[in-house]
């Protein structure tokens, strides 16, 4: 695998808390090699020795760091830093420490996302607030109700709406509201969810097609790119193919009829052979027929007797 820089696919985002609170940064950082991370606040290096009790923390891609209890002194710029052998890469985000009221922030807001059809799909957000804000999902502008098949959690700041099998009927513009006394925020998103390739049935529904109506189907398109294929042909085309096809002899017909040969083995040309027997006809001597020419021979005169 060829190495590459460090990038964020997730930078991090600004947190507002209430003195004495949690507060929580969280970024993702994608490279190969996987990178180093270090942290700082205001240009100087975080450690457990230079802020008792932070916790830092990073897996997975995900680089993240916890001050359990802040107060006004942790106020400031916190920078998160990924480097390895590639490059390197920053996200910077401000930290306001508050003692009295906040009204709501995110400091995580909703992501765009694709997914597959049957996939399961979860949605985050962080939000703070003082006093603690009321959360609501929504999608089109309807509100979601917690169910098995679409369930919000919270975990401290981080409430999630989590899709258990998404279908794409889910897609749509998805939008969170946090509201306390204070103020409200919004943060919105887009969800696509992408079907199967061929037609797809409705959500937990089957559709049974038939052997028969499989075939139609089949012989519907072959019929289609046969007159696809005639149509391209130009006229000119079709008609020498045609004049080709009469110029020759069809098997199916009969050859053209002869003349009869003459049964006799004589030489002899018909025509001959007619006048000679007219002229048997015309004279009553006998007449010797050679083969060709015929010649008449007279018989000689009989001498008077004395």
């Amino acid at each position: 695998m060829t190495t590459k820089a460090p990038t964020f696919t997730q930078p991090l985002q600004s947190v507002v808390a209430l003195e004495g609170s949690a507060a929580t940064f969280e970024a993702h950082i994608s490279g190969f090699p996987v990178p180093e991370v270090s942290w700082y606040r205001d240009g100087q290096v975080l450690s457990a020795a230079t802020l008792p009790g932070v916790q830092i923390s990073f897996s997975d891609g995900r680089a993240k760091l916890v001050i359990p209890t802040v107060t006004e002194a942790n106020s400031g710029r916190y920078t998160v830093q990924a480097t390895n052998g590639s490059g390197q890469a920053t996200s910077t985000a401000e930290l306001l420490v508050t003692a009295g009221t906040a009204p709501p922030n995110f400091s995580q807001r909703l992501q765009s996302m694709t997914a597959r059809q049957g996939s399961q799909v979860r949605l985050d957000v962080r939000v703070t607030g003082i006093p603690t804000p009321v959360v609501k999902f929504y999608r089109d502008g309807v509100e979601i109700q917690s169910s098995p098949d679409f369930k919000i959690s919270r975990e401290g700041d981080l409430y999630s709406l989590i899709i258990a099998e998404a279908y794409p009927e889910d897609s749509g513009t998805y939008s969170v509201n946090a509201t306390n006394n204070v103020g409200r925020a919004t943060s919105t998103a887009e969800l696509l969810i992408q079907g199967e390739e061929e037609a797809v049935p409705a959500k937990k529904t089957k559709t049974i097609v038939s052997t028969a109506q499989i075939s139609q189907t089949r012989q519907a398109r072959i019929e289609k790119k046969i007159e696809a294929h005639f149509d391209a042909r130009s006229l000119t085309s079709v008609e020498m193919v045609i004049e080709g096809a009469t110029a020759q002899q069809l098997p199916h017909k009969a050859p053209p009829r002869m003349p009869p040969r003459p049964t006799s083995k004589s030489p002899t040309p018909p025509i001959i052979a007619a006048k000679a027997q007219m002229a048997r006809q015309q004279s009553p001597s006998p007449v010797r027929q050679s083969p060709s020419p015929v010649r008449h021979v007279r018989a000689p005169t009989p001498s008077p007797v004395r």
